[in-house]
């Protein structure tokens, strides 16, 4: 067991009770814990100005069937999914990290087709632009992610992932008004967007895991 009063564990008063209605309705997949930081690793995307029209259109046309859809407000691509980690692992388990993915270069994916996800327990749905492309690249690293996470006794990657960007959400599993024909009319906007081949052209250039308020980068070759 880690030491009491570790630098970086929060303070008694700021472990709060959760309460989803201070965002928007989400709930935790796991209790908060003092001590404990949520960890998460994954690709970032900085939106360009292009890609923002495209998500305006998709996000306006999804709330004809469900009017609660919100815009996501950052991007990225998970590559692990959100764990527990100790304090005192932090150090350890983003030093393996480095080490494991320094070898790996700069990769292009394309994610063009629209599908719609739900979270494990079912609280949250989400419409996503899922990978037709570069899947090989990034099974490659999900491999030495859940190598790290594996030397830490934590759960690895889901099995056969569906690598996606998440672009919009809502609360609960509306995933049913979400398939069907309000699928087929997004994946219709997405196809005849000006330029959606290159725009939905990925270069990825680090990887990225974020611990509780702790951002650490990995560039790639």
């Amino acid at each position: 067991p880690a030491p009491a009063g570790l630098p970086g564990d929060p303070d008694p008063e700021e472990t709060l009770s959760d309460d989803s209605a201070r965002h928007g309705g989400r709930v935790r997949g796991f209790p908060h814990e003092r001590g404990n930081w949520a960890t998460h690793v994954y690709l970032p995307y900085l939106a360009q100005e292009e890609f923002l029209e495209l998500l305006e259109l998709l996000v306006s046309r999804a709330r004809t069937f469900v009017p609660a859809v919100a815009a996501m407000e950052e991007f990225h691509l998970s590559l692990s999914q959100c764990v527990v980690l100790r304090y005192h692992w932090i150090d350890p388990f983003v030093r393996s990290l480095r080490e494991r993915l320094a070898a790996f270069h700069r990769f292009f994916c394309v994610a063009d087709q629209v599908k719609v996800y739900t979270n494990q327990n079912k609280t949250r749905t989400f419409i996503g632009l899922e990978v037709s492309a570069g899947h090989f690249q990034l099974l490659e690293l999900v491999s030495e992610v859940d190598r790290v996470l594996e030397e830490f006794d934590l759960p690895t990657f889901y099995k056969d992932p569906s690598f996606h960007i998440s672009l919009a959400w809502c609360v609960g599993d509306l995933s049913s008004k979400l398939e069907g024909q309000c699928l087929k009319e997004l994946q219709d906007i997405v196809d005849e967007f000006e330029d959606s081949a290159l725009l939905l052209r990925f270069q990825w250039e680090q990887i990225r895991c974020k611990s509780g308020n702790k951002y650490f980068s990995f560039p790639l070759r």
